[in-house]
């Protein structure tokens, strides 16, 4: 204890040398915010903080702001993860008049093959070069249809499923299996602009299924039992993911998320980073039949993923985390720890 106490004032005077104010965003200005004390999150003292610890040293060093910069400093030499989280951040409650939702992502594994053949059908596209950053181009349906893409060069691979390609398309990363063996890895390139729009609450609302019904199993099912309708099904999201080869030496390690970092199973969140900073560490208090009271680190970003109660939970690779990610719809609650200076701002009346 002598050890961390004499850690923790070194690491405060540090720190006082290179803090500069934080800017907090617009959206987090705007909305409800509640200082909490750790002594408010079910199940902090049981969390394994060290892990999380480890996952937010992978990230830290990419963020920009004084304050973030020199806590990452701090974060490579604290002796003691929980006395490091406790002491240099505050519970922040940000949108809590809004119950939290919870969904997973995966990184799927998919059949295919470096040229079409009759089995391999389903182009994986890079982002073709008209398409700038931020407009809205051609529909999810009117690429499918309209052979905008075809003959150009742009296919990674080919594959030979068009469900698990749209799935590939909502997780935005995924390996391909080739037909000799090797893996192929591939991330977000690139959109065509078009918001995304859930196909399972399309089902909701067509009647084909009540809400507790619906997951990704479930829609990949009924899409390959109903081959035209699906198709159709699935165009009702006009968003359309292009993709990049990535080059992940270690095949164990995650998927690259929005910080360009490998993500980690079970402590990766993607959030809103309008109300959520990257980087930052996040408290989840999800309910549901699998409850999970944990320290994640915000480390990605989705289509689907906007509010500040928002979070998607990175379940891992291959059949297994898709079929645990596919069923989780779960209410809860999100803390984001802020650097204490940070956490004030956004709370100025605690």
């Amino acid at each position: 204890m002598r050890g961390a106490r004499s850690f923790a004032i070194a690491a405060l005077a540090s720190l006082s040398l290179t803090f500069m104010p934080p800017v907090l965003t617009e959206a987090v200005a705007e909305t409800s915010a509640q200082l909490l004390d750790f002594a408010d999150l079910d199940g902090w003292d049981a969390d394994d903080h060290a892990a999380a610890l480890s996952v937010f040293r992978n990230t830290c060093g990419d963020l920009d702001e004084t304050d973030w910069q020199g806590l990452c400093a701090i974060a490579a030499t604290a002796p003691d993860a929980r006395t490091f989280f406790e002491l240099f951040f505050r519970p922040v409650l940000i949108g809590g008049d809004q119950t939290a939702l919870f969904t997973g992502y995966f990184e799927p594994e998919l059949d295919g093959s470096r040229t079409r053949t009759s089995r391999f059908r389903y182009p994986v596209y890079r982002v073709p070069p008209e398409l700038g950053e931020g407009q809205q181009w051609l529909s999810r349906a009117e690429i499918e249809t309209t052979g905008v893409l075809e003959g150009r060069g742009l296919e990674i691979a080919w594959v030979d499923d068009a469900v698990e390609l749209f799935f590939l398309q909502i997780q935005g990363s995924g390996r391909i299996r080739l037909t000799d063996g090797s893996v192929i890895r591939v991330g977000y390139g690139g959109r065509n602009g078009h918001a995304y729009r859930s196909v399972g609450q399309e089902m909701v609302r067509r009647g084909i299924y009540a809400p507790h019904q619906v997951s990704a199993q479930v829609i990949a099912s009924w899409v390959r039992r109903n081959p035209m309708a699906g198709r159709q099904l699935l165009h009702h999201n006009p968003s359309y993911i292009f993709f990049r080869e990535v080059d992940i030496a270690d095949p164990e390690t995650g998927p690259l998320g929005a910080m360009n970092r490998s993500i980690t199973p079970l402590r990766t969140i993607a959030v809103d980073p309008t109300y959520t900073p990257l980087g930052a560490p996040v408290w989840i208090e999800k309910a549901g039949d699998a409850p999970m009271h944990r320290l994640m680190i915000a480390q990605d970003t989705g289509g689907a993923i906007r509010g500040a109660q928002r979070a998607d939970i990175f379940f891992g690779f291959g059949d297994a985390a898709g079929e645990a990610a596919g069923t989780v719809r779960d209410p809860g609650r999100m803390v984001v720890l802020l650097p204490i200076e940070r956490a004030h701002q956004a709370v100025p009346d605690a």
